[in-house]
């Protein structure tokens, strides 16, 4: 068996090999063209350990065309595994030699193609919405600076008319009438993508059981499952929550507890929509909206958000492992129960 560490970068790779049979070890720098001629000629059971990181579906499908077993690692885990401050691509690819031979590779789960797929539909969307916020607050900034504060009645049909109509000369013109132009392409774009997710979700049996609760549409729901992947990987809801970012950050020491704010280390886009959809969600929900409101008076509209956020999390979670759909009554209780007690 042949066993590689492999420091993965677009533009080359550092290997570090060893044959378990001969013992025989050997270095290199590979470019992309010289590693698919070098990974094709090898024969035998082959596995490559890499950190997880972005571009290399190319490489994880040339390795898995020929029938290489690819292990994909946690990139802070196996940094944190290495004491020495000296850091170079090939101490970083005899350090994943390492952690694969003595058994300690912090490997990651790893989505399918199909999986893959399908997050990048949501991501697209995702950043499309995003641009269009931006171009949407260039346009209420236009309109402030001609004493124009419509708020959201700005994108109605009225506000439109008032935004074409506003006395702008010169270049000051200019920006408005691409923004404009900009605004109704993004609302299309989004339009077609918000019809293909809601194709995607209704082939999912998990995402259209989730869509029962108040506030979870086609897409909270389908990129909850996409994220998540297989529930099965999770026994409590607590490293959900962990997963999803959304746990306090902690640097706790001596018996003192100190709490910081959630740590943000998980899905971004999954995140953001689950604060969005527990807006949603508690506006509909009598015992989420009980527990914002109480929060934000004691503290902060924003802690409040986040908090609605983490509950909605777990309760999708439970939903989706016990299999049972949205009861509010079924929301007290004990976890059994689909109970999210937070």
């Amino acid at each position: 068996m042949k066993i590689i560490g492999c420091d993965f970068h677009p533009s080359f790779q550092q290997i570090a090999m060893v044959d378990t049979e001969t013992g025989e070890h050997e270095k290199k720098r590979l470019t992309p063209s010289e590693a698919v001629l070098f990974y094709s000629q090898l024969q035998g059971p082959v596995v490559i350990g890499m950190e997880a990181s972005g571009n290399t579906l190319w490489f994880e499908r040339l390795l898995a065309d020929l029938k290489h077993q690819v292990r994909l690692g946690d990139a802070s885990k196996i940094r944190a595994m290495e004491v020495r401050k000296q850091k170079t691509d090939r101490r970083d690819a005899e350090l994943l030699l390492k952690l694969l031979l003595e058994g300690r590779f912090p490997e990651v789960w790893i989505p399918s193609l199909e999986m893959r797929d399908a997050r990048q539909l949501l991501l697209h969307r995702h950043k499309l919405v995003g641009m269009r916020r931006q171009v949407k607050n260039q346009l209420q900034h236009l309109a402030l600076n001609q004493g124009v504060q419509k708020k959201r009645k700005l994108w109605t049909t009225a506000g439109r008319q008032l935004l074409e109509e506003l006395p702008l000369i010169g270049w000051t013109a200019r920006p408005r009438s691409d923004l404009l132009r900009w605004l109704d392409e993004l609302n299309q774009a989004i339009a077609e993508l918000d019809r293909a997710v809601e194709q995607e979700a209704s082939q999912h049996a998990v995402a259209r059981l989730l869509q029962t609760h108040p506030g979870v549409g086609p897409v909270t729901s389908l990129a909850f499952v996409l994220t998540l992947g297989k529930i099965e990987r999770f026994q409590h809801s607590r490293q959900v929550v962990s997963y999803l970012g959304l746990n306090p950050a902690e640097n706790s020491s001596g018996g003192r507890q100190r709490l910081g704010a959630i740590s943000k280390q998980g899905n971004p886009m999954l995140r953001s929509l689950l604060v969005e959809a527990g807006q949603s969600a508690s506006r509909q929900d009598k015992e989420l909206k009980r527990a914002y409101q109480r929060l934000k008076q004691r503290k902060h509209s924003a802690v409040a958000k986040v908090m609605v956020a983490r509950k909605l999390a777990v309760r999708l979670y439970w939903m989706w492992r016990t299999q049972q759909p949205y009861s509010a009554t079924r929301m007290q209780g004990s976890p059994c129960h689909l109970v999210v007690a937070v």
